[in-house]
């Protein structure tokens, strides 16, 4: 199965930001200036808490 890379649509279109790639199971992030140096994986869960967190301050 592909990953379906894809970047916030708050990003300036400069290339220099954060991509992500969800997965049934976990979520994928690498920095789009180095694409060849891998990614970080996190649980799904994890990374949706995460946003909770930030998303309520």
């Amino acid at each position: 199965m592909p990953e379906n890379w894809r970047t916030s649509s708050y990003s300036g279109g400069r290339g220099d930001c954060v991509e992500v790639a969800d997965t049934p199971t976990s979520v994928k992030i690498r920095d789009t200036r180095n694409r060849d140096l891998g990614y970080l994986t996190f649980p799904a869960e994890q990374w949706a808490a995460l946003l909770t967190s930030l998303k309520s301050g």
